[in-house]
């Protein structure tokens, strides 16, 4: 049976995509999030490499599924790194717009600030253990892994209280609120 191609049908497929992801769901998202460094990216890509295995399991030969799936992700993983470095480099020929003090002038200054205030205090308004981590990611800019070494506690707790705390402001924070 090594070396053929396997006939399967919808309710195989879809029995052998359940199992597949049962069994190696950790490590493909570990494979993901060691190669991007985000552990939202990696979540995103261990689902495409999922779906991407689903859509090619007739043309899997056998052997190992591990190996099979973790070279899925991989691939997936350095497609993703290509398409964001594409995305962050300046390509020749572009310019830079230059903004100086005086482009927003005195009033944008203020609407900024005021704009900036109105997030704090939604930070705020957060449930205990949120509001604090939000207002160091959103408003200071803090990376997860600088918050996670501040608050001394661990970095998966950090990325999923930023993930619903996004979540939650959403809820909250209007764009219509903030400008008005």
């Amino acid at each position: 049976m090594r070396g053929e191609k396997k006939e399967v049908g919808k309710t195989d497929s879809r029995d052998k995509l359940i199992q597949l992801m049962n069994e190696y769901k950790n490590l493909v998202f570990s494979v993901c999030l060691k190669m991007t460094g985000d552990y939202f990216t990696a979540e995103d890509i261990t689902q495409d490499t999922f779906i991407s295995a689903y859509e090619h399991l007739s043309e899997f030969t056998g052997g190992s599924e591990k190996a099979w799936l973790c070279r899925i992700a991989s691939n997936k993983c350095i497609d993703y790194l290509k398409a964001a470095e594409r995305r962050t480099l300046p390509v020749a020929g572009d310019e830079l717009p230059e903004y100086g003090d005086n482009t927003e002038g005195p009033i944008g200054l203020f609407a900024t600030k005021d704009v900036l205030r109105q997030v704090e205090h939604k930070c705020n308004e957060l449930p205990e253990g949120y509001g604090a981590i939000a207002g160091m990611y959103f408003l200071k800019g803090l990376t997860a892994k600088e918050i996670a070494e501040k608050e001394k506690i661990p970095l998966k707790t950090v990325q999923t209280r930023i993930y619903r705390a996004r979540e939650m402001l959403r809820k909250t924070v209007r764009k219509e609120d903030l400008l008005a």
